[in-house]
C-alpha cells in the first residue's frame, strides 16, 4: 500500500504537547524499571530456592520478560523517536522490526493468558501437587512445553510481518493499523501488503486471533477460578473430615492470588480493549476522532506493561519485601 501525507502526525501531537510527553516517558520508565524488578527478584528467588521450582513465579517471569522486550523494543524507540532522533531503516532492516515488533506483542498477550490459565488449572486439582526432596529441580515439562508454544507459534502468525513491510520516509504514515504491532509509522517502517483486501485480512486475523480470543479466555478462566474458590470456600467447614484438606486449607492464599490475577486481567483487558476499538477505528472508520483515538491507543497499549509491575508487587510476597526494603532505605537515607 502506498503511504499517505498528512501535516499532522500522532507522534508530533503527542511530542508537542509537555503533558502526553511527560506521561509517555514515566509510562515507559515504568514499564522498564518494574519489569525490570520483577525478572531480577522473582528470577532471583527461584535460583535460590532448593527443591521443586515455583511454577507460577516461572510464568510471572515469562510475563514480565514479554513486557520488557516490548517496551524496550518498541516503546522505548517511540519515545527516543518523541525526542526527535528519528532513524530511517533500510527496507531490510525494516522487514526484521515489523517481525520482531508484531512477534513479541503477539507473545505478550498469551504469555499473560498463560499466567490466568495456569491458576484455573492449579484450583481445579483434586490434590495437591506431588513434591519429591529428591526429584528433578526445574519447571514442569507440560510448562516449558507451553512457552515453547507460545514463542514459536506466535513467531509463525509474525512471518507475514518479515515480508510485507517495507521502508517510508519522515512524511510517510500508515494506511493500516494492527493492535499487534504498530499505531504509527516508526524508524521509516510501515506495512506494504499486495492489496488492501489482503491488509485487511491480516489485520481481521489479528484482531480475532490476538484481541477478541484471549480476552475471551481470559474471562472464562477467571470465571472459572472464581466459581471454583467459592466451591472450595463452602466445603472449608469439613476439611477435617476430607480427603482434600490439604487443598482446602490453601483456599485463603489461593483467593489471595486469584485477586491479584483478576486485577493483572482486568488491567490487561482494559487497556487492550481500549486500543482495540481504537485502531480498529481506524481501520474501518476514518472519521474525525481518528487522530485523538490513535493518542488513546498508543497510551492503552502500554498501560498493562507500565501498571502490571505495580500489581504485581502488591500481591507477591517477595516483590514486596523487597520494595519495602528498598523504600526503608530511602527513608533512612533521606530521614
Amino acid at each position: 500500500m502506498a503511504p499517505e501525507r498528512k501535516p499532522t502526525s500522532v507522534s508530533q501531537q503527542i511530542s508537542s504537547s509537555p503533558f502526553y510527553f511527560a506521561l509517555y516517558v514515566i509510562l515507559v520508565l515504568l514499564g522498564n524499571i518494574g519489569n525490570t524488578t520483577v525478572i531480577a527478584v522473582v528470577g532471583d528467588s527461584l535460583l535460590r530456592e532448593t527443591g521443586v521450582v515455583r511454577s507460577s513465579d516461572v510464568i510471572l517471569v515469562n510475563m514480565a520478560f514479554s513486557n520488557l522486550m516490548v517496551s524496550l523494543v518498541r516503546n522505548t524507540v517511540v519515545m527516543v523517536s518523541d525526542l526527535g532522533a528519528e532513524v530511517f531503516l533500510s527496507r531490510d532492516m525494516c522487514h526484521i522490526m515489523m517481525g520482531i515488533w508484531v512477534w513479541l506483542r503477539s507473545a505478550n498477550v498469551w504469555s499473560t493468558f498463560f499466567l490466568s490459565a495456569f491458576h484455573f488449572q492449579t484450583l481445579r486439582r483434586i490434590a495437591p501437587p506431588v513434591i519429591t526432596l529428591h526429584g528433578p529441580r526445574g519447571p514442569p515439562g507440560s510448562l516449558i512445553l507451553g512457552f515453547v508454544l507460545v514463542w514459536s507459534l506466535n513467531l509463525i502468525y509474525a512471518i507475514p510481518a518479515f515480508i510485507f513491510s517495507k521502508n517510508g520516509d519522515e512524511n510517510s504514515t500508515e494506511t493500516l493499523m494492527l493492535v499487534s504491532s504498530t499505531t504509527r509509522p516508526l524508524m521509516g517502517c510501515i506495512w506494504d501488503f499486495p492489496s488492501a483486501y489482503s491488509g485487511l485480512a491480516f489485520a481481521t486475523s489479528s484482531m480475532v486471533i490476538h484481541e477478541s480470543l484471549p480476552i475471551c479466555l481470559m474471562n472464562i478462566t477467571n470465571l472459572g477460578s472464581l466459581l471454583t474458590l467459592y466451591t472450595h470456600g463452602h466445603s472449608r467447614n469439613v476439611a477435617n473430615k476430607s480427603q482434600d484438606a490439604p487443598v482446602i486449607t490453601r483456599i485463603p492464599a489461593e483467593q489471595r492470588a486469584a485477586k491479584v490475577i483478576l486485577t493483572l486481567n482486568v488491567l490487561f483487558i482494559s487497556s487492550w480493549g481500549t486500543n482495540v476499538i481504537s485502531v480498529n477505528y481506524f481501520n474501518y472508520n476514518r472519521g474525525s476522532s481518528t487522530e485523538f483515538l490513535l493518542i488513546i491507543a498508543r497510551f492503552a497499549n502500554m498501560s498493562f506493561i507500565a501498571f502490571s509491575p505495580v500489581v504485581l508487587a502488591v500481591g507477591h510476597r517477595k516483590l514486596r519485601a523487597f520494595i519495602k526494603s528498598v523504600l526503608s532505605r530511602v527513608i533512612s537515607l533521606f530521614g
